[in-house]
């Protein structure tokens, strides 16, 4: 299910990173430099080991935007890039709009997609201990679990708690501005996220104006200045957390300021390799209660019966729970919830007209 991976590049987070200026002081911005009509380059992606629709707009990561019919655009470190699916197009395509070097964003793209993961050998495996996965995932190929730089999904992670989409993409976007400006796609301004040290110069005052709130802003500035605290630096303390077992990895993120078991389970499964981490929300927890553990239904989720839903998808699906559970987290979702609908009511159809 994994081949080998390449050497990973350095910390994004760390690597490139903008010159310190003031808080809120306006970026100098810079036209993207093109020369005539944009450079795409297959991926080698199939588009059943990669459906953009659901792995972007899915809770995963706040700072990718849709550009295009079935194209979403976003920064990887100091790489500015696109990804977009074409009809009758067996693999997906990338276009690198800025970038020093275009065999590392290659790189650093490749490593955050999770691409030496294998979805059809995972759903594979999924399927035969779990034949109504099977079923889901016919209609849902393609939903891969993405590899975020760890601070960068840190700081997002603490804007979603309790909180509503277009809310924490605003807070998002506000945060990705203070980085250094990479241009414009469609619209939509893109940055390469800041740097530890370029977001401990933002107060609390600062973000609570930008309409954090109280709370919200002290966790980010609290956290900010805990990971800076920490031995060789927070982004390698983050990186380190890579190396632990899951557990470990959740007990040492619970530690900074505003992160629960919920958020750490995402930041540990969306960017630190631990793949049966599960974030246990109400949509989690109804999938739980409904499949695998049914005599839970009706009773209040606490953090004790958190453990028990993940222990469950552990259970039924192993190692790569996360992935599991990441799909069917997907299937929940309005648009897909629909789609699988519509789905079921053909066959139902087709099944009766069978069988006049």
């Amino acid at each position: 299910m994994k081949r080998p991976r390449p050497p990973s590049p350095p910390s994004i987070s760390a690597a490139a990173k903008p010159p310190l200026s003031p808080p809120l002081t306006p970026i100098l911005k810079q036209k993207l430099q093109r020369t005539g009509t944009p450079k795409w380059l297959p991926l080698k992606l199939t588009q059943t080991e990669l459906t953009l629709p659901l792995t972007f707009p899915t809770g995963q990561t706040f700072r990718w935007k849709q550009t295009g019919p079935v194209q979403y655009s976003g920064s990887i470190g100091p790489h500015l890039v696109s990804l977009r699916q074409r009809p009758g197009h067996a693999t997906v395509s990338y276009c690198l709009h800025r970038s020093a070097s275009p065999e590392a964003a290659e790189h650093a793209l490749l490593d955050f997609l999770n691409a030496e993961i294998s979805l059809a050998e995972l759903w594979s495996d999924f399927e035969i201990k779990d034949p109504r996965f099977g079923e889901v995932a016919k209609h849902l190929r393609g939903a891969r679990v993405l590899r975020q730089d760890p601070l960068e999904c840190l700081i997002q992670f603490l804007c979603s708690s309790n909180n509503n989409i277009a809310r924490i993409t605003k807070m998002v976007d506000f945060v990705s501005s203070l980085g250094l400006y990479l241009g414009e796609i469609d619209g939509f301004e893109f940055h390469q996220f800041p740097s530890l040290e370029r977001l401990s110069r933002v107060s609390e005052d600062e973000l609570r104006k930008a309409g954090f709130g109280y709370s919200r802003a002290k966790y980010i500035t609290g956290t900010v200045s805990a990971l800076q605290s920490k031995p060789g630096g927070g982004d390698e303390w983050l990186l380190s957390l890579r190396k632990l077992d899951l557990q470990d990895a959740i007990a040492a993120l619970c530690t900074l300021p505003g992160v629960g078991p919920k958020v750490a389970a995402c930041i540990a499964l969306f960017s630190l390799d631990q793949h049966s981490a599960i974030p246990v929300d109400t949509h989690v927890w109804q999938i739980a209660t409904r499949y695998l553990v049914p005599d839970l239904a009706g009773a209040k989720l606490t953090n004790k019966l958190c453990s028990r839903v993940a222990e469950a998808f552990v259970s039924k699906y192993g190692e790569y729970a996360g992935w599991a559970q990441t799909l069917l987290f997907i299937a929940e979702l309005p648009a897909q919830k629909a789609l699988l609908q519509s789905s079921q009511s053909i066959k139902l159809v087709k099944s009766a007209e069978k069988k006049k």
